[in-house]
């Protein structure tokens, strides 16, 4: 009996251990483990393109933010013969202006692809919150620029104005 008993123990072990194999449950650990990367590393690859079209949109609206004030200044230019050292100084500002942002670019193109290429996923992320924060930064610096510019465009019609 209790050899029958130990027997049928035995047949039932072994048949469950065919049926259950020992690693089913760490392999679907595993397997569930690997969907969350995948999913973790597409997000992150989504917000890497998010920030690149971001980074291209604030770029359109500096560019198109230069080229009105050069467009002001050239009428600024044509309008009167007054003032051509602060007219040649507003120039060299925008000049300048328009150098850091192609140089601005550049770098945070760089900084894209470090991005990108970063294996750890957290540190990745990281850097990504980062790059959002130096962006709000330099575009706070960029529109502090261009306001003086604008300023300085603006004060040769306003001394016109008083003039009359």
């Amino acid at each position: 009996m209790k050899q029958r008993y130990a027997f049928s123990i035995f047949v039932v072990t072994l048949s469950l251990s065919y049926a259950f194999p020992a690693g089913s449950g760490w392999a679907a650990t595993d397997q569930i483990d690997e969907i969350r990367q995948e999913r973790t590393k597409s997000r992150q690859q989504e917000q890497v393109k998010e920030l690149r079209q971001r980074e291209q949109l604030e770029n359109l609206k500096r560019d198109q933010q230069l080229n009105q004030a050069q467009r002001q200044l050239d009428q600024l230019k044509q309008q009167t013969t007054e003032r051509p050292q602060q007219i040649n100084q507003t120039q060299q500002q925008l000049d300048q202006l328009k150098n850091d942002q192609q140089l601005k670019r550049l770098q945070n193109e760089l900084q894209i692809n470090q991005i990108q290429r970063e294996q750890n996923q957290s540190r990745q992320q990281e850097q990504i919150r980062e790059f959002q924060r130096q962006q709000q930064l330099d575009f706070l610096q960029d529109q502090n620029r261009k306001n003086q510019i604008q300023i300085d465009l603006d004060r040769p019609r306003h001394q016109q104005q008083l003039n009359k």
